[in-house]
């Protein structure tokens, strides 16, 4: 089975930049099968990465940036694939 993790956080004022950098730079302590990096108007930033493993899994996801980096605290979603079409 395939689970995708979303992470989106919202910069602070004028420091989309910075959270798209650092979003970038965090480690996982496993690899994903894959990791992409969007960004959106705003300074919104999300993080997919999508994980060969059981749906209710135990797996590696970004941390909160410094509260002075977020507008608000990270949104994250978990989704199972349901195949590609």
């Amino acid at each position: 089975m395939t689970v995708a993790l979303m992470w989106e956080a919202r910069a602070a004022e004028g420091r989309g930049e910075e959270l798209l950098a650092w979003a970038r730079g965090q480690e996982l302590p496993a690899a994903p099968l894959r990791r992409e990096t969007f960004r959106a108007p705003r300074d919104r930033v999300l993080v997919i990465t999508w994980w060969d493993a059981a749906y209710d899994a135990e797996l590696p996801e970004l941390p909160e940036p410094d509260g002075d980096l977020v507008t608000r605290t990270v949104h994250r979603w978990r989704f199972e694939s349901t195949g590609a079409e």
